[in-house]
């Protein structure tokens, strides 16, 4: 038996670190650990509540948005506001602009080189200039020594499988993809004012009134990101699909999917909305059942905190207690959230998935039409496991990129019947508590606030990837992403690619060293990986 440390884990937003065991070439057990402590919870008590829409933002630099709307849903929520329709339609655009960035960003440049040989594609021979012209800039790099990004990863490992052609075409669309990350980002701060940390969604709706022509503008750039999406990531993801389709069913997980919702209709029901709320759980697939904040627990007996009973966040304590890092005992800074008791995958896979079996027609049409390519017509199944991660992100980009050239002809069509309305006002009452359940690119979000002297006394945060890298509960079952990673297949323990495919699916927010011991030994030996 060996045991893989892989300590600070790359290409992800954070500081994560996972230790496996593999035993006959299979991972047998695992553990995540979040090895950085922030406590914005507790930065946030006593502050006057609208602070919180732009400290939470600073939780993570790729989804501040998400954070600053689900926030500032809390408040809405607490203090009773009805937020006006192009309120609610702008702040619709702004995090789809977020949602379209931080999918292309995932696909492309955190999660593409565990598929994409870039050495490989330096044995293509394209016809086409302006793939040659690619190449040749990567040979320059090449011959320098001097891989830049593309430097210390395991170019020539067995379980890569693209011929050199098609690794040179996704090389060129690397490239390609930071612009249109830029693109994305530019139209965020059209309406939030700037990109990162947006400034213009407080409670009560949004801040920036736009004209006419401000969405003449905004449309044109979401035409060019619409273009891109269709003919360059979709095509692709079923270009690649195919050379990885045995992978179907690795790092699958418990198949239990939440999803609270995002992108909120004119009813501001939940389950009405773009991508509705509700949760999955496997023993019963495809049932979709509410999914409410009142059936969420946060466990502490693995995490460096103060020992506790299980909490709802509305009650929840943030009590650092930092001891030792023991596997048996406590091994992180997570928390262990559970929906009725269970762990829950959250991220695009659970929205898709939950919006396909609520019967939401455009995402049932996207991953029916995708099976069909695929060759599993009618069986969503397949798609639970790295293979569907990386569909659901690349499908769930162009339906919020389709959706955002609607909102913004919606917004027209009101401006011009003279409804300019963004804003509703308030006052913060003495005592309130409130509840904002969203989403962000990386899953299910939750803010709970509780106001007193109209101060914060208590504000609690569940995001995504405590959902997914949390660790064993207090009854000893496993969170999301260890128990995706067992029976993963690593062909070389000194080269665990296999390993980083699986929680890379997951697009972990918790930052290039991997320590490899050899429990008999003892022997560290260090690799940096891109």
């Amino acid at each position: 038996m060996a045991r893989i440390t892989i300590d600070p884990f790359t290409r992800i937003e954070g500081h994560l670190r996972i230790d496996v065991e593999i035993e006959d070439g299979k991972v047998k057990d695992a553990w995540t650990t979040g090895t950085l402590f922030r406590g914005f919870e507790i930065i946030l008590k006593g502050r006057d509540p609208r602070d919180a829409c732009h400290i939470t933002q600073r939780i993570c630099g790729v989804c501040p948005t998400s954070h600053g709307h689900a926030s500032s849903m809390s408040m809405d929520d607490a203090f009773k506001i009805k937020v006006p329709a192009n309120g609610r339609i702008i702040r619709n655009i702004i995090e789809g602009a977020q949602f379209v960035h931080s999918h292309i960003l995932w696909f492309y440049h955190l999660n593409a080189l565990d598929y994409v040989d870039v050495v490989s594609a330096l044995s293509a021979q394209p016809a086409e200039a302006s793939l040659k012209k690619v190449q040749a800039k990567l040979k320059s790099f090449v011959d320098s020594g001097q891989l830049g990004p593309f430097a210390n990863a395991y170019w020539g490992h067995p379980a890569y499988k693209l011929p050199p052609e098609v690794n040179l075409i996704a090389v060129a669309h690397y490239l390609e993809a930071l612009e249109m990350q830029a693109k994305a980002a530019q139209v965020s701060a059209l309406f939030g004012g700037r990109m990162p940390m947006t400034m213009t969604s407080p409670p009560g709706g949004v801040t920036h009134v736009p004209t006419v022509d401000d969405l003449k503008n905004y449309l044109f750039r979401v035409k060019e990101l619409q273009d891109w999406i269709d003919n360059v990531f979709i095509a692709d993801l079923m270009a690649i699909a195919p050379f990885y389709l045995d992978a179907a069913g690795v790092g699958k997980g418990p198949a239990n999917f939440l999803s609270w919702g995002v992108f909120e209709d004119a009813s501001f029901d939940p389950k009405k909305r773009l991508l509705p709320r509700g949760a999955i759980f496997a023993a019963d697939f495809p049932t979709v059942h509410e999914a409410r904040a009142v059936d969420v627990l946060e466990y502490t007996g693995h995490s460096w905190y103060k020992d506790s009973k299980p909490l709802n966040p509305a009650v929840g304590v943030t009590d650092p207690e930092y001891t030792e890092y023991d596997p048996d005992k406590k091994y992180t800074w997570a928390k262990a959230p559970r929906l009725q008791g269970k762990p829950m995958e959250v991220g695009a896979l659970a929205r898709m998935v939950v919006a396909y079996a609520s019967g939401q027609p455009t995402a049932k049409k996207l991953i029916d039409d995708t099976l069909a390519k695929i060759g599993h017509p009618g069986q969503p199944q397949v798609l639970f496991g790295i293979i569907g991660r990386i569909a659901a992100r690349a499908l769930e980009c162009k339906m919020v990129a389709d959706s955002m050239y609607q909102w913004g002809m919606d917004l027209i069509e009101n401006i011009k019947k003279g409804n300019t309305a963004v804003y509703a006002d308030y006052q913060i009452p003495d005592k309130a508590q409130g509840i904002g359940l969203w989403e962000a690119p990386r899953g299910a979000l939750g803010h709970w606030i509780d106001v007193e002297d109209k101060k914060i006394k208590n504000y609690q945060c569940v995001v995504p990837t405590t959902w997914n890298v949390c660790p064993r509960d207090d009854n000893g079952v496993r969170g999301p992403i260890e128990e995706a990673l067992i029976g993963t297949e690593v062909a070389d323990a000194e080269k665990p690619l296999e390993v980083m495919r699986v929680v890379h699916s997951f697009d972990p927010c918790l930052a290039c060293t991997v320590h490899v011991i050899h429990p008999e030994s003892n022997r560290i030996m260090d690799f940096k990986v891109s």
